[in-house]
């Protein structure tokens, strides 16, 4: 059984992290949801229980969303569904849950999913990508952090930091490096098929601060490519990070589950 963390009353919300799907720094964003939802925090990897610094191959969009129908099916009560929330490479996870298995599916928002393989210059971003891959490998993870944000930025890099590459031992315990090394390339060349039924029931969103740059242009793309809605929430890339319960609260909003004031309660499993 994959990972994952319950918290809160309510209808059923899986949130399905960014990066390598650790989910640190969420706590603020799922303690104001679980005001409104019974919160799934899905660990794809398993990062967040135990199983930091145990090797790690490369992953497949496939295998995340297999996992998230796996959680599904041991939270959700008898002839219930679930909203979905997927951030970043989570949210391309979410997009091929809907697209594989929708049948307990509410609704999904997908938050700023880097599928560029389905832009029209499709090519040169995952080659942009695939650059920043490069850098990480030869460099570290402060370097190829420098040319990811340019890239996202749709900029020229600035001066790249020097570093070194990281040893195997330290790139086990750093879920950044995880992600560079094993969930960059691979999610980000992932295009979602959905059907009109299964698009009917997504949401494309990006943050209000990610205006003009890559993953702001690629949401929009992907919802006329779909046929799903687009949405904006508050702050950027990061805005679940940086900006969580006003994020939370759009989530909600768009979900159709308004502020309720009624406390939370919590519990947890894996």
């Amino acid at each position: 059984m994959s990972d994952h963390d319950v918290c809160g009353d309510g209808p059923v919300l899986l949130v399905v992290p960014g990066g390598a799907g650790h989910p640190m720094g969420l706590g603020p964003l799922t303690r104001r949801l679980a005001e409104r939802f019974t919160v799934v925090t899905y660990d794809p990897l398993g990062l967040a229980h135990g199983r930091l610094g145990r090797p790690v191959a490369d992953q497949r969009v496939e295998e995340w969303s297999d996992g998230a129908r796996d959680v599904l099916e041991a939270v959700l009560p008898d002839g219930e569904s679930a909203y979905v929330l997927g951030t970043s490479s989570g949210g391309i996870a979410a997009l091929d849950l809907l697209a594989r298995h929708p049948r307990r599916l509410r609704h999904v928002v997908a938050h700023e999913p880097p599928c560029v393989a389905a832009l029209p210059d499709g090519a040169r971003q995952r080659a942009a990508f695939r650059e920043v891959y490069d850098t990480y490998r030869a460099a570290g993870p402060a370097a190829a952090a420098e040319r990811l944000a340019a890239t996202l930025e749709e900029r020229t890099p600035d001066a790249v930091p020097d570093g070194r590459p990281l040893t195997r031992a330290e790139e086990l315990s750093q879920p950044m490096a995880l992600f560079l090394a094993h969930v960059l390339v691979p999610f980000t060349s992932y295009v979602p098929h959905l059907t009109a039924p299964a698009a009917a029931r997504l949401t494309l969103a990006a943050g209000d601060g990610s205006r003009g740059r890559l993953l702001h242009r690629t949401a929009r793309a992907l919802a006329e490519r779909t046929g799903g809605a687009f949405a904006e929430f508050p702050g950027g890339h990061l805005g679940a990070l940086e900006h969580p319960e006003a994020f939370a609260d759009r989530l909600a909003r768009t979900l159709g589950h308004p502020a309720t004031g009624r406390p939370a309660s919590a519990r947890t499993s894996s």
